[in-house]
């Protein structure tokens, strides 16, 4: 138990969201990640990153080289992060889309996450699907923190009303 919060105990394969570190910790993934809007595959690499913050499922971070063409645009508004820096904003347009503010990078992060310099994330929530490996992720509830969740991944997951104090 984490406060009074029930930590879900990982199985064979699995991570705790409560093992990963705070300040969060930054790493290679070496599985495939994709990202499909408009029925339009908009990224696709297996030069990825992931962040790992205690109680958070994954934000994966994808090398803007490896989006569409015309994918990304940029929109209006910044936010900090006291580990990364300050983000950058993008709206996502494929296949008639156009969903707005659903990306974000780090275009002059902090020397700690200086490897995903312009890497794009996106919250799941807001495309038609996104993958690591061949599994369809499922978005983090909430849309501040974008986590991707995977069944390699148990919380509890901040981000779902009520988890603020956490």
């Amino acid at each position: 138990m984490i406060g009074r919060i029930e930590r879900i105990a990982p199985g064979p394969g699995q991570e705790s969201v409560w093992d990963y570190p705070r300040p969060p910790r930054l790493e290679r993934v070496p599985e495939r990640l994709r990202i499909v809007l408009g029925g339009e595959t908009v990224a696709d690499t297996t030069g990825g990153y992931r962040v790992l913050e205690t109680s958070h499922p994954p934000v994966y971070y994808l090398p803007p080289a490896d989006f569409l063409d015309g994918a990304l645009e940029p929109a209006p508004g910044r936010s900090f992060c006291e580990f990364k820096g300050i983000a950058a904003y993008w709206d996502v347009v494929a296949g008639g889309r156009r969903a707005e503010r659903a990306a974000w990078s780090y275009p002059d992060p902090t020397p700690a996450f200086a490897q995903i310099r312009d890497f794009v994330a996106v919250y799941a929530s807001r495309m038609d699907a996104c993958f690591v490996g061949d599994e369809r992720v499922d978005a983090q509830e909430g849309d501040f923190y974008g986590g991707w969740i995977t069944s390699r991944v148990v919380g509890p997951f901040k981000g779902a009303p009520g988890t603020l104090g956490w």
